[in-house]
């Protein structure tokens, strides 16, 4: 059946590979072109991976393999948000993913119509499954990571799975919401790699009315923030935390830590910096929504699932 659905998908992206260098203009909201959901496979799941750095080609190119030859992966789209990279670049990386299918799944590109984080949310005609993992070009994750967190996301298809989270909190001596990090609870999961509903994706673009179109704004704005708006959309629809798995090997190349040519003071130093003003401006964007959307529906979730005997630990 996988052999089936497989040589269907190659067909199918290898003709998206033509589209995929041209801006989609379609509304990605108009409903009559997505397909039913009634019809959308649960046994396997779509990857949609950012891409924006040229420089990261080659690490990209490898975390993709990673994902296409993991089991329930049913394909793998490049989402490139880099507006100025070269036609011919991003053909010839096409190119390649091409040329370089051998029976797991397919990989194709598609370039986003702009740069707005909120496109990594667009409802996409071509996806075939229930569910998307939402990831990063830079996050290097072991397959048997992600076919545990694929089963952990099957068992709890309404709420959102990670491998990396963070917390809000209320600073109550200002009166305003903080982004954080808590040793036992967590309210946000990141887009580093994030499982989630395909009818999600529809909700955050698509629905919501004048409130969260201005949320998304806000988004555009800041430049930042689409993974915690995700978030909110998720906790108010399931009214429940999103849930944190442990993965056996998990490589942020993006993290500051992984930089070389740096003494230990001075990487330490300038990642304090970064991360604080990191921190205010990502509880910069938890108030705003909760302005604008008029509601707290963030929950907090506890513990950790792990993989060897599909447990629950603490954090």
């Amino acid at each position: 059946m996988r052999t089936v659905f497989a040589v269907v998908f190659f067909f199918v992206y290898a003709h998206l590979g033509t589209l995929s260098l041209r801006t989609l203009s379609d509304d990605p909201c108009d409903s009559t072109k997505l397909p039913d959901p009634r019809k959308l496979r649960s046994d396997q799941i779509t990857v949609l991976m950012n891409g924006y750095s040229e420089s990261r080609i080659p690490l990209l190119r490898s975390i993709a393999a990673t994902y296409a030859a993991s089991p329930p992966v049913a394909a793998v789209v490049i989402l490139w948000g880099n507006p100025s990279t070269p036609t011919r670049t991003l053909a010839e990386l096409s190119h390649n993913f091409t040329i370089a299918y051998t029976g797991a799944a397919p990989i194709s590109l598609v370039r986003q119509a702009s740069d707005s984080l909120n496109a990594r949310f667009l409802p996409r005609p071509f996806i075939a499954t229930r569910g998307v993992i939402i990831c990063d070009d830079d996050v290097e994750v072991d397959p048997k990571s992600i076919e545990f967190a694929f089963r952990v996301w099957a068992a709890n298809p309404h709420r959102l799975i990670g491998l990396f989270a963070r917390a809000h909190d209320l600073d109550l001596s200002r009166r305003e919401w903080i982004y954080t990090v808590h040793p036992d609870k967590y309210s946000i999961v990141l887009t580093k790699f994030m499982v989630l509903k395909t009818e999600y994706l529809y909700k955050y673009s698509c629905e919501g009315g004048a409130r969260m179109m201005e949320a998304r704004r806000a988004v555009d704005m800041a430049q930042n923030c689409e993974d915690i708006l995700m978030n909110f959309v998720v906790a108010e629809e399931g009214n429940a935390g999103p849930m944190l798995v442990g993965a056996e090997k998990v490589r942020d190349w993006g993290d500051g830590r992984n930089d070389e040519g740096l003494g230990l003071k001075e990487r330490e130093v300038g990642l304090s910096s970064r991360r604080g003003e990191h921190r205010k401006r990502r509880g910069g964007c938890i108030g705003d929504f909760h302005r604008i959307l008029g509601r707290m529906p963030l929950r907090y979730g506890y513990g950790r699932w792990l993989i060897p005997l599909l447990r629950k630990v603490c954090v």
